[in-house]
């Protein structure tokens, strides 16, 4: 379902330029393969950068409560009523999305395009009567498969906007968003947003588990060809493999990209006058690191732009995560929080030397997506070849092969009982893991870069079942440090390590 929030985190993209999408052209269909659509985007490199049609402006004009007003009927999807185990819907074009995109479906190698259509939606009175001519097309897709009941089809995965896309495991509620790539995020001359600007949808057969999407990526700096193998469960998955072909050398790019919202949780909530005990789509940035450590990196919503990059080679894996799972943990009936899928990014081979980047953005209201967090290549890409880079997306829980290592379950920041003594408290709950061993065997390092810190001490917590560190934290002058922490038994980490940049 679009939200406010993600319309609104959208705006930005959807306001950027992409290319004019193809006529109709041959109704039998036109030859299609996955090499043809790399040399596609290799051609396009060789050519100016030119923007697609805008749709007439009356649906640009739309409100954010006339664009819902218009939705796609189901009963008219692709495929509907056939026995292909997946339906495919369509997005309306305007308000942000004033730009439409061309959808093609791929049947025996043969591309047929997908015109649009009025009829498909369904409308209430609030919809206004708004012009129809050939500039209008659809603004993104929407894929749906049996996940539950036979004969229910349910939504697992959407493209829409720039080149935004996003899934949920069965069960789940959306929530963080994945992007094709990301171009210059967090410089000063700006961002740029390439767009996924054409989709080939591969027609399925009956007894297929997993849907094909191609797509065509094309912005100022960029062109590319995407491939998305997309199987629906818990955890939803997809295998992406990109080709990028540069018109210019950028040095700032994000490979898998991934955007989500974090406003405040036990580290910030004196912020907030809410009622809510914590309010996020994710809590924490994890990372496999191609040595094997396990690092946790605690959000925060800071109240300057914030940006931290961790050097790497070959990393394992990274993701954004959603780990507290009780409706209690953020006491929202409506939005539920604790139903928001993790995002687990397992690159392929030949990632090599760059960082794992993590962009923090001030944020005062949980429509706004502040959450950026990427794989940068250590060395810019150049125009004149092709880069290729392939990765596997999970959707939905934390991935059962990191376990091992007692885990983050929360932070907590602030004033103790002395609310005289100068600095705050920090307090790292790690959950109850095999690793630990017994109590009086554990141990555990802390430090900050800057600042000072109390002797830690290490307590069992009953409530989690594993235990507590704590220690205060006196900033004096400064006003960043980058805090760590680990557990230890016999001189070997047992636990996730604990990373935190408290900012003043």
């Amino acid at each position: 379902m679009l939200t406010r929030r993600t319309l609104l985190g959208l705006l930005a993209a959807a306001a950027t330029a992409g290319r004019a999408p193809a006529a109709d052209g041959d109704p039998a269909g036109t030859e299609f393969s996955e090499s043809w659509l790399r040399a596609e985007a290799q051609r396009l490199v060789g050519q100016d950068y030119a923007p697609r049609r805008k749709i007439p402006e009356a649906w640009s004009q739309l409100s954010y409560d006339q664009y819902r007003a218009i939705w796609f009927n189901g009963q008219k999807a692709e495929w509907a009523k056939t026995d292909r185990p997946f339906r495919v819907d369509f997005f309306a074009p305007g308000l942000y999305f004033d730009r439409p995109v061309e959808i093609n479906v791929v049947e025996n190698g043969l591309a047929r395009p997908v015109p649009f259509d009025l009829s498909r939606f369904d409308k209430s009175d609030q919809f206004p009567d708004l012009p129809v001519d050939d500039t209008l097309g659809y603004s993104g897709l929407r894929l749906r498969a049996e996940l539950t009941k036979p004969g229910i089809y349910q939504e697992f995965c959407v493209f829409q906007g720039a080149s935004y896309f996003r899934a949920i495991g069965t069960g789940q509620t959306y929530g963080l968003s994945a992007r094709g790539l990301a171009i210059r995020t967090a410089d000063k001359a700006g961002e740029e947003f390439p767009e996924f600007t054409r989709f080939w949808i591969l027609a399925p057969h009956p007894e297929d588990k997993t849907i094909r999407v191609h797509a065509l990526l094309d912005g100022p700096a960029v062109a590319g060809a995407y491939r998305f193998d997309i199987t629906p469960g818990m955890p939803a998955r997809m295998s992406v493999t990109a080709s990028l072909f540069m018109r210019e050398e950028v040095g700032n790019v994000g490979i898998a990209p991934l955007t989500s919202m974090f406003l405040f949780d036990e580290t910030n909530h004196i912020r907030f006058d809410d009622f809510r005990s914590a309010v996020h789509d994710s809590e924490g940035l994890l990372m496999l690191n191609g040595s094997g450590e396990l690092l946790w990196r605690q959000l925060a919503n800071p109240k300057t732009l914030q940006v931290s990059a961790f050097l790497d080679t070959d990393p394992r894996g990274f993701g954004l995560v959603q780990r507290n799972r009780r409706l209690e943990d953020y006491a929202d009936l409506e939005a539920h929080y604790q139903d928001r899928p993790t995002l687990w990014v397992t690159p392929g081979a030949g990632w090599g030397a760059g960082s794992v980047n993590l962009i923090e953005i001030p944020a005062d209201r949980e429509i706004y997506d502040n959450i950026v967090a990427y794989w940068r290549p250590a060395a810019p890409l150049a125009p004149g070849a092709e880069h290729r880079f392939s990765y596997d997306l999970a959707w939905g829980e934390e991935p059962p092969q990191l376990a091992g290592l007692a885990p983050v379950l929360k932070t907590r920041i602030g004033k103790g009982v002395d609310k005289d003594k100068p600095g705050t408290i920090v307090a790292v709950d790690f959950g109850p893991d095999p690793a630990l061993g017994a109590f009086d065997e554990l141990n555990f390092s802390i430090s900050t870069s800057r600042g000072s810190l109390s002797p830690g001490i290490l307590e069992k917590n009953p409530g989690t079942g594993g235990v507590r560190l704590s220690f205060r934290f006196e900033p004096g002058d400064e006003e960043l440090a980058e805090m760590r922490a680990q557990l230890i038994r016999d001189d070997r980490v047992v636990s996730e390590t604990w990373l935190y940049r408290w900012t003043a």
